[in-house]
């Protein structure tokens, strides 16, 4: 079952990367009390995630904060060590907090697994972006196949 607007996001283990390097972060206690815009990238370094998704959402940070938005957060199928290179390279600085979901888990019990296989990527993370209030999908932006639209950073500040 895909997440709707309106359910509560399941609790699976994240690691957040962080300076001091990896730390497990239970996705209930992540998103408890503040409203957070999440957006899911099929992977770090890729073409579109690199130039277009990731750096939209730097780019629109302080608008998207100026709209009610607590954090802005970025999660993956890699680990946490590859989400950390990618966000120094990208210069996300604090901006953006980089949650890994190496295993995948996250995403299989969102219902937004996408196989990636054709490209030697295997089961990652569908692209999209959501708002996440205390928990509580309120907004939620799931991509086509190939297309990069209505996840973008964009797209969610018009929602707000």
């Amino acid at each position: 079952m895909v997440i709707a607007i309106g359910d509560t996001v399941p609790s699976t283990t994240l690691v957040k990367a962080t300076s001091n390097g990896p730390d497990k972060i239970e996705g209930k206690d992540f998103f408890a009390g503040k409203r957070v815009a999440l957006f899911s990238v099929p992977g770090a370094f890729t073409p579109t995630c690199s130039a277009k998704h990731l750096p939209g959402f730097i780019e629109k940070a302080a608008e998207l904060k100026a709209k009610g938005i607590d954090e802005i957060a970025c999660t993956a199928v890699n680990d946490a060590f590859v989400l950390a290179a990618w966000a120094k390279a990208s210069d996300a600085g604090d901006t953006v907090t980089m949650l890994a979901d190496g295993n995948g888990d996250f995403v299989k019990a969102l219902g937004l697994t996408m196989d990636g296989s054709g490209f030697g990527m295997g089961t990652r993370g569908q692209r999209f972006s959501m708002v996440v209030n205390d928990g509580t999908v309120e907004q939620l932006n799931v991509e086509a196949p190939g297309e990069f639209k209505a996840s973008s950073a964009e797209t969610l500040l018009g929602q707000l």
